[in-house]
């Protein structure tokens, strides 16, 4: 009769090369593991936004010693609100290049999104009478087809906004400078509505649809502004947007509360990992990682706060309003594709359509939301751009607006093959195509040679992109 107490069969013994394959998970780092492993990532092909920061430091170190002003207070200040409204359009389309889509429309849109804006202000709120019956016909019409397609494809902050510019635009609300960003906002979301549903469920393909689209919303911004017109924005709300500062206390507020918010996050997400066994990085690293974004923050605010006006007469002082409004936006994005369901299923989509369609995710649907957020931040983006230069020309949105919005993506790090991205790569990538304007014009250069240098760097990331995917491909799992 055989003990039960006997000794354990050895088939039910691990085998040693199993505990240490379960064993990763729960193995603590050195920094000198961290940082080879990161190297070998390196070499694998997984570049993130390393390309863009090492050129960002490099382009501010040419600039600053070929000219005396580019560092100053003042063209700090500037540089900042300059590439704001770019950066807000890149964050939004980073939601479309994750799943290997183009929206070329997404400039023309935020023009739209303008145009309806400063002719509701300019014309005291009654629409009918700015556009014409027949023209404010097919626009409520238009607004009340993505109300129904948003709902059809259960997008409901697309149909509730589409919703509000149609009720906005109806009743005819009395001009005021927080509705008229609502109604640009809410016509964003009613484009996007449009843009999505025709290439997820009628199947054109992004490219010809939002092509298409880039110059019908042209004509529609010219329609609605006139040959040789523009709109002004007299209104000093929608002129502080993006011309307005933080007081010296409400910049440092602001400090402490991103500064604040961020060491809190990552130390917390780290600890909490060591907690329960999980591999983390080494915990000296994570402190110099906080300690330097904290101190950098603080420089950045103190300068800020430093009075950067040329004339006696006139005090100039405080973080520019365009900071909080990127930061907020940057928070939220990355928050709804790092730590939300809906994220991991766009990545998931963009990683392998018919694995997610496999695995239960609704394509079609992300497919169309990620158009809605496209044009909700384009029209964000026509906002604060807008209020930098006061008004709304008939070639608002048009030029180069899309290009550098779509570089600003790429050279941040973003692929265009779709799968691999964040949303920080607009805010990295702006930086450098901000830089390269305003050094460039610093210097005097001609407008020629500000287009063929920011191709160039254009062109370099999309080769580091298709590169360094063709090195992940073949290098060793």
């Amino acid at each position: 009769m055989t003990n039960s107490t006997s000794e354990t069969p050895a088939q039910d013994i691990p085998a040693p090369g199993a505990i240490s394959d379960f064993g990763i998970d729960t193995t603590s780092r050195s920094t000198g593991e961290a940082v080879r492993d990161y190297a070998a990532r390196l070499r694998g092909g997984e570049l993130g936004p390393l390309p863009a920061l090492l050129g960002l430091v490099t382009l501010l170190i040419v600039f600053s010693s070929l000219g005396d002003t580019f560092l100053t207070l003042g063209n700090i200040a500037n540089l900042l609100a300059q590439g704001a409204s770019i950066t807000i359009i890149a964050m939004g389309l980073v939601f479309v290049l994750l799943l290997g889509e183009i929206d070329l429309s997404a400039g023309t849109a935020s023009g739209v999104a303008a145009a309806v804006m400063a002719l509701h202000l300019v014309k005291g709120g009654n629409l009918l009478g700015g556009m014409g019956d027949v023209v404010f016909a097919l626009y409520c019409g238009l607004l009340a087809l993505a109300v129904v397609l948003a709902a059809v494809m259960r997008i409901w902050p697309g149909a509730v906004l589409s919703a509000a510019a149609l009720v906005i635009s109806l009743i005819g609300v009395p001009p005021d400078p927080w509705v008229e960003m609502l109604l640009a906002v809410c016509v964003g979301a009613a484009i996007g509505c449009l843009t999505g549903f025709l290439v997820a469920k009628v199947g054109i393909p992004s490219f010809v649809v939002t092509l298409a689209l880039f110059l019908a919303w042209g004509g529609v911004v010219l329609q609605l502004i006139g040959q040789g017109g523009t709109l002004g924005l007299d209104d000093q709300v929608l002129f502080e947007v993006a011309n307005g500062n933080l007081t010296t206390a409400g910049s440092w507020a602001l400090f402490a509360l991103a500064a604040g918010g961020y060491a809190a996050v990552v130390l917390g997400r780290h600890f909490s990992r060591l907690r329960k066994g999980l591999v983390a990085p080494p915990t000296p690293m994570v402190l110099a990682k906080v300690g330097a974004v904290v101190v950098l923050a603080a420089v950045g605010t103190h300068l800020l706060t430093l009075n950067r006006s040329v004339s006696s007469l006139v005090v100039i002082q405080g973080v520019p309003h365009v900071v909080p409004i990127v930061l907020v936006l940057l928070v939220i994005g990355t928050f709804v594709l790092e730590r939300t369901s809906y994220g991991r299923h766009v990545y998931a989509v963009g990683g392998n359509q018919e694995a997610a369609r496999r695995a239960g995710i609704d394509v079609a649907r992300i497919r169309m939301s990620v158009f809605v957020i496209c044009s909700t931040a384009a029209a964000l983006g026509a906002i604060v751009y807008s209020s930098k230069v006061g008004s709304v020309a008939p070639n608002a949105g048009g030029g180069n607006t899309l290009l550098l919005s779509v570089g600003a993506a790429v050279i941040g790090g973003t692929s265009l093959f779709g799968g691999r991205g964040r949303l920080r790569d607009a805010v990295i990538g702006a930086a450098v195509l901000a830089t390269i304007d305003n050094g460039m014009g610093l210097l005097e250069q001609p407008a020629a040679v500000v287009y063929v240098v920011t191709g160039l760097v254009l062109l370099l990331a999309a080769g580091v992109d298709a590169l360094s995917r063709r090195r992940a491909a073949v290098a060793p799992r």
